[in-house]
């Protein structure tokens, strides 16, 4: 039986020789589509994190804004999307572009498939989008319980169009800090920093929320309505950032993928650890929103460095993230800019030290198998990377916050982009859209009113 098997198959090989040379085409075929439904796969988790960012913004606010945060952080998702297909990924990653901007592919239009090399560019733009996303839902935290909707319309378009995409074609689209070996494997300058200052302009011009600071400078606690929603955001958010930074290899390959998840787990355990330690050593009490925040900041930490350092290094890297959140978050208080989701201090702190950890603890053989720049101090004894990672952080941080106080000051000083007093004593939710986000709280208010 095997035998006339064999013959058979022989046979036909004579008849139909393109069968014995078709395997290779076949399995190129075949990787080009694992990898592209891995990334595919990838997209769809950073894209549910905007889940997670209506649970963590309205966890971390007041009930009487909860459906405005939810409402406008989808119609923002969804006009950053068409913003990025007709301007945004030009300037990112348009092939005609220089060393600053990138210029070409507006209106981008992919085409039905791949061209057999890499991923499909449909699927890359979809992956990119998904992070520009992220970075416009981290500025919101500067706008949070103060602004008028039409402000979010308007950032939305320049932030999207232009900001956000400068900064990424210096660092991926092959711009100056590119060529110069900034490490950022997944974003931590590109993505975080980048929403954490535009947020931080936004508070400064936008002043605190009515009742956070008194005369005398002291500050008072405006706590969320929803510590749950702030926990099941943060999980949300962690499962994400499994496509946001294991994503980020945009292959299946040798399985590398699998080696960035798991630094990137190390990273958020070793912050939340410490973040809440270092709270209960302080306060003498574990505070929950601090570990919540530690184990965000040790995930934004280590999405720069997630491809370049080992085990141990991932681990350090989301301690210090936990640390430093604790103290980061008091600082801005102390300074009397209100962050009601500490925007600054989860994506901005963190962002800056996650970016400057590659050029202590990246090592020569994972940069060469990225193919990004060298070893970093520990690794080679060399400053050079720790310097290009402190360039980076500079120069695109002044970038983005400079862009944004323009945009916003603009904004601020021809229609002003902050809601009454009067409307931000009733919320957002009835003064920006006529309707409340939990409707039966507001029937049982005027039961009572009646009653009364």
């Amino acid at each position: 039986m095997v035998k006339k098997l064999l013959v058979t198959l022989g046979a036909l090989s004579l008849v139909f020789p393109a069968m014995a040379f078709a395997d290779e085409p076949s399995v190129k075929s075949l990787d080009v589509g694992i990898n592209s439904l891995w990334v595919m796969i990838a997209f769809v988790l950073v894209l549910l994190m905007q889940g997670g960012f209506i649970l963590l913004e309205t966890g971390s606010t007041r009930m009487k804004n909860a459906g405005h945060v939810a409402g406008k952080t989808i119609f923002t998702a969804g006009l950053a999307a068409l913003i990025y297909w007709a301007i945004g990924y030009g300037i990112a990653f348009g092939g005609d572009g220089n060393g600053f901007i990138g210029w070409g592919d507006f209106f981008f239009n992919p085409g039905y498939a791949g061209d057999g090399e890499g991923v499909p560019q449909s699927v890359f733009f979809l992956f990119q989008l998904a992070f520009a996303a992220v970075s416009l839902s981290i500025a919101w935290g500067g706008f949070a319980e103060r602004a008028k909707l039409s402000s979010y319309l308007i950032f939305t378009v320049i932030f999207i169009a232009v900001i956000y995409p400068v900064v990424a074609h210096w660092i991926w689209g092959g711009g100056w800090l590119a060529e110069d070996g900034a490490q950022d494997f997944a974003g931590s300058t590109v993505v975080h920093l980048s929403g954490a200052l535009a947020a931080f302009a936004a508070t400064v011009l936008l002043k605190p929320r009515i009742g956070k600071f008194n005369k005398d400078g002291s500050a008072n606690e405006i706590s969320g309505h929803n510590q749950v929603f702030t926990a099941l955001s943060v999980l949300l958010l962690w499962v994400g950032w499994f496509g946001f930074n294991a994503g980020s290899t945009l292959a299946i390959g040798d399985g590398f993928f699998g080696y960035v998840g798991f630094t990137t787990m190390l990273g958020a355990g070793a912050g939340a650890f410490a973040a809440l330690l270092i709270s209960w050593a302080v306060l003498g009490k574990a505070d929950i929103t601090t570990t919540l925040n530690g184990t965000l900041a040790g995930l934004v930490a280590i999405t720069a460095s997630c491809a370049f350092v080992e085990p141990w290094a991932a681990v350090v890297i989301g301690l210090v993230a936990g640390v430093l959140i604790f103290f980061s978050a008091k600082f801005f208080e102390k300074i009397k800019v209100d962050d009601p989701i500490f925007a600054l201090s989860v994506h901005g702190v963190a962002g800056i030290w996650g970016t400057l950890a590659n050029g202590i603890f990246a090592t020569q053989e994972l940069a060469e198998k990225v193919g990004v720049g060298q070893g970093g101090l520990i690794d080679t004894g060399s400053w050079k990377q720790l310097w290009v990672q402190f360039e980076s952080v500079v120069v695109a941080g002044a970038f983005v916050l400079a862009a944004s106080f323009l945009v916003l000051g603009v904004m601020k000083l021809i229609m002003g982009f902050r809601v009454t007093e009067e409307q931000e004593i009733i919320g957002l939710d009835l003064s920006e859209h006529g309707a409340y986000g939990y409707p039966e709280q507001l029937k049982k208010a005027g039961q009572n009113n009646i009653q009364g």
